[in-house]
């Protein structure tokens, strides 16, 4: 039973991370369109470190207590080619976060150089290590 509720818990806390790894980009893209110092910048730069510091980098650390828990509970999984994998692409994930961070402190600071296109291609990482992963946990293909 205690491990069913960690997996809940565990899922719980990866959908809230991916809904923001999936949408902060998406308010790079739009902060990109408003002058620095404007009054919409200054919106856009709350919403970020909100998004951010309330519900992403929670959702990440939860997450990763989560999934660690379950891997003590079930220490035969680290035998299992899939869990490496899947390990590998949550790194990704963790990266992709870590450069997401970088990012809302350049826009906080009025520094930021990338356009558009930069964010919008960005916006694509987390999916795809997303689907990764899912097929990893899923399928377990090796």
């Amino acid at each position: 039973m205690l491990y069913e509720w960690i997996k809940a818990l565990h899922v719980i806390s990866i959908i809230a991370w991916m809904a923001g790894l999936l949408y902060l980009p998406r308010l790079f893209v739009y902060h990109c369109e408003v002058p620095a110092g404007s009054d919409t910048s200054e919106r856009f730069k709350v919403m970020e470190r909100r998004l951010l510091r309330a519900i992403m980098n929670p959702a990440m650390i939860s997450a990763y207590v989560f999934g660690i828990a379950m891997i003590v509970l079930t220490p035969e999984w680290m035998k299992q080619g899939w869990l490496h994998a899947k390990l590998l692409f949550v790194l990704l994930l963790t990266v992709s976060h870590m450069m997401m961070a970088k990012w809302r402190r350049e826009f906080a600071e009025d520094r930021n150089t990338r356009p558009q296109r930069f964010y919008r291609i960005a916006n694509e990482v987390p999916t795809l290590l997303m689907i990764g992963i899912v097929i990893f946990v899923i399928v377990k293909p090796f």
